[in-house]
């Protein structure tokens, strides 16, 4: 099995919540103590539901994108439901639910809110739940979601554990018999789900993993008080159902924060194995009772409940269990096809998990309500920008800008959603592909936007603004100019930005320059808005204007070269300082070694002489893949087994030459890495392009398109 980086506590707990819902429904201890069986099914099970849609939460509501993941979850989880549904027809045919009276009002009654076998009632639950959710995070943010949430789940309380008390007034009685028309229960995804899963949303954003004491001391503490509540709602017998308790939200919140406590690498993967074993344990039921009648062991198997509970869980793991070993033999299937692109002569090794780890560090380190604006240009950078795009799109990236439009258009067809901006100059004549596309174009001067509105296309555009840089841009002292292209009829602002020119720079001058720039860019969005002007999104930091200046108050950060698990020079220094891994390595392979005599020479021009016998090994990657001519005669070196082998000779358009006589067992065909780690040695980016007299993102763009991506 592959490790992954996981939230282990919350990864193993999975699995124990999808047990301890067979537990609900199988009632292992009802046959020695109908109270023990009470507490343990109607108490201490009704965590699992919660947990899993706090799971889900936190997943959907951490980090950006909260849009594109919903889409995701919804579609996922309907395709699940879906599934369920078509498992479990032949069960609810042999029971008869096809039979039932006003069959289409049953049928759509059970689909949006009950399920149509008992356990499946989760997957429409999650599903309202979640957008509901969204939407109420998206328009009030998270307190006012939260407690919005909240005052559902009261409604829903009262509807569940404490009906009998709701039921002693009319109103109230009323109230739910007309809510109990439309589903059966208000453990529902409008009453129950959504508080659920906002408090996971609240917990990714607030929750910071940590001494596991004090958390595990408040769930204990507040698991108590809802081991207390249950008990004493039952007496009284004032439960209509027993799924929602007043000390289910403390319990659920402390108890998240506690596994939250618990990270690291996972090797097996329990979010399927939890998956299949809520979604086929009642199959298992039926399996267990139909062969404890073949075989006459119904006293074993079915009347005493904790064997009964015991079977269906130890064939529910097998089956998930069997079911995720082939799940993850085909994905490693596919990730080896993926993975086995020609390793003949040179390639580049691209780590996605380190990128989406980049991601998520930039995402961690930006404003509240401050998105990640992934820019993939140049190939991203050399990296492949279909991939990274697609990449960074599965996991809730949502807008990308590239510098022109046929890289615009590239993503586009690749399957690329979310907003695309084009950041340089595109011709006017080409609106319509703009419209087509779904591209944002930068406006790069008044005339620019003149042209692109006569064009009549109603694309969208940002307004680029000069504040010092000199570049591209209308001015930010043509107030008038900005205005007008605000109002013009066939264009649609979507967008107002400047670059940062000198944001890497730490000097006290470049540092006063930036802070003008900046002042001069916010003064215009106020003078903006004294014109009634509606501002649409606003951006102002690329990666040095994040890790520089991280408290600018903007709607998007435009990761470049950081998003790639490096800065542009060697010894940069920021004020922020963040964990970036580096994504891309560049690797070859020998392609022969040959001995030479003392006084012999090697390339172009003799520009090496041989002062010993040296053995000399010939790599088939020059200048024409990206690999600077600077570094020739000593200015570079590439690691052959954990050691360096210094660049001797000037460095070909398609090979390039080192010096392995100090790496005795180097042999034709052995690895040579250019950029990366081979053992305890290692070459960073920074250091190649610092030794190529360059900086790290021009060499990463210069990577040619001869050399083939190998993604991992």
């Amino acid at each position: 099995m592959k490790e992954r980086e996981a939230y282990k506590g919350v990864d193993y707990f999975r699995v124990f919540a999808a047990i301890l819902v067979i537990a609900v429904h199988t009632s292992p201890l009802a046959s020695y103590n109908e109270t023990a069986d009470f507490i343990l099914t109607r108490i201490i099970a009704r965590i699992a539901v919660p947990f899993f849609f706090m799971t889900s939460g936190f997943f959907l509501f951490s980090g950006y994108g909260y849009s594109e993941k919903l889409k995701r979850f919804i579609s996922k989880t309907a395709y699940l439901y879906a599934l369920s549904i078509a498992v479990y027809i032949p069960v609810n045919i042999y029971s008869g639910y096809f039979a039932a009276d006003y069959l289409l009002p049953k049928i759509i009654k059970d689909i949006v809110f009950d399920g149509t076998l008992y356990h499946l009632w989760y997957f429409p639950a999650a599903i309202m739940g979640a957008f509901i959710s969204w939407c109420l995070i998206k328009k009030f943010g998270y307190k006012p979601a939260i407690g919005i949430a909240a005052i559902l789940y009261v409604i829903g309380l009262f509807g569940d554990s404490y009906y009998g008390i709701a039921e002693q007034f009319p109103v109230l009685k009323s109230f739910y018999s007309n809510i109990f028309q439309i589903c059966d229960y208000t453990r529902n995804g409008i009453f129950f789900a959504p508080v659920f899963f906002v408090l996971g949303g609240l917990t990714a954003k607030k929750a910071k993993s940590g001494s596991p004491v004090i958390p595990l001391a408040l769930f204990i503490f507040s698991f108590f008080l809802l081991f207390a509540e249950g008990l004493i709602l039952r007496w009284p017998g004032i439960q209509r159902h027993d799924s929602i308790y007043i000390m289910l939200i403390p319990c659920m919140y402390c108890l998240f924060s506690w596994l939250l406590c618990f990270n690291g690498t996972i090797k097996f993967p329990m979010r399927t194995v939890s998956s299949v074993i809520y979604i086929i344990h009642p199959l298992m039921i039926i399996v267990i009772r139909m062969l404890a009648k073949i075989s006459g062991l119904q006293l074993y198997l079915i009347d005493n409940s904790l064997i009964h509970y015991l079977a269906v869980l130890c064939s529910s793991m097998a089956a998930a269990v069997l079911f995720a070993v082939l799940k993850e033999h085909f994905n490693a299937k596919r990730r080896s096809k993926l993975s086995t692109a020609p390793k003949d002569r040179a390639w580049l090794e691209i780590n996605l998990n380190n990128l989406k780890h980049n991601a998520a560090a930039l995402q961690e380190a930006a404003p509240d309500k401050c998105e990640l604006m992934a820019v993939v240009k140049a190939e991203a950078y050399g990296h492949g920008g279909a991939a990274v795009s697609e990449c960074l799109n599965s996991i809730g990236v949502n807008a990308f800008a590239v510098a022109t439009i046929e890289e615009g258009i590239y993503l586009r067809k690749r399957g690329i959603s979310g907003d695309i901006l084009i950041m340089g100059y595109t011709h006017p004549s080409r609106a319509k592909e703009l419209r087509k596309y779904r591209l944002a174009q930068t406006v790069v001067d008044y005339d620019h936007a003149l042209h692109l509105n006569e064009m009549g296309r109603g694309i969208k555009v940002h307004i680029k603004v000069d504040t010092g840089m000199h570049r591209l841009g209308i001015c930010a002292k043509d107030l008038s100019q900005i205005e007008q292209v605000f109002r013009m009829k066939h264009l649609n602002v979507t967008g107002v930005y400047t670059h940062l020119c000198v944001s890497d720079s730490r000097t006290e001058d470049d540092a006063a320059f930036t802070q003008k720039q900046i002042g001069i860019f916010y003064e215009l969005l106020e003078e903006l808005k004294r014109q009634n002007i509606t501002l649409p999104k606003i951006h102002v930091q690329s990666s040095y204007g994040l890790l520089n200046y991280p408290s600018l108050q903007c709607d998007y950060i435009r990761a470049g070269i950081s998003l790639y698990g490096t800065l542009s020079r060697l010894h940069d220094e920021t004020d922020l300082q963040l964990a970036l891994l580096p994504v891309l390595s560049l690797k070859s392979r020998i392609a022969l070694i040959r001995d030479i005599e003392t006084g012999e020479c090697v390339g172009y021009d003799r520009a090496f002489v041989s002062d010993r016998k040296t053995r000399v090994a010939v790599l088939p990657v020059g200048y024409a893949d990206g690999i600077p001519r600077s570094l020739s005669c000593g200015g570079g070196n590439v690691i052959i087994k954990g050691k360096l082998a210094p660049v001797i000779g000037r460095i070909c358009m398609d090979q390039l030459m080192v010096d392995v006589t100090d790496i005795p067992d180097a042999s034709a065909d052995d690895i040579a890495t250019l950029i990366g780690k081979d053992r305890e040695c290692e070459i960073q980016i920074a250091d190649f392009a610092e030794n190529a007299n360059s900086i790290t993102n021009e060499v990463l763009s210069r990577m040619g398109r001869r050399l083939i991506g190998v993604y991992y």
